[in-house]
């Protein structure tokens, strides 16, 4: 692949193509740099993102899911958690 930024300076641009790119489908495109729009990024979500939209019951049950995946992440693995060492490499091979 080449990519290549250029300004013409007329309405003619010769390209020299690759000897390796002959007998091929190729891309040529063509756009002006300044045109592009830059996309945003969307913004993380907060349980306050979901205020007025959940029940409270809805609520109460995804805060206390996302706070016990949070904990199930944060807590310390231990060899002798696992019935052989297979095991624990399935889930963490780096802590061997």
């Amino acid at each position: 692949m080449i990519k290549t930024v250029a300004t013409p300076q007329n309405s003619t641009y010769n390209l020299a193509i690759p000897t390796n790119y002959i007998g091929k489908k190729i891309e040529i495109l063509f756009y002006a740099v300044d045109e592009i729009e830059e996309e945003e990024k969307p913004t993380k979500k907060t349980m306050a993102d979901f205020w007025g939209v959940l029940s409270d019951k809805d609520y109460l049950s995804l805060k206390e899911s996302t706070e016990n995946a949070r904990k199930e992440w944060d807590r310390n693995l231990y060899i002798n958690d696992f019935k052989n060492l297979e095991e624990l490499k399935l889930i963490d091979p780096y802590r061997l």
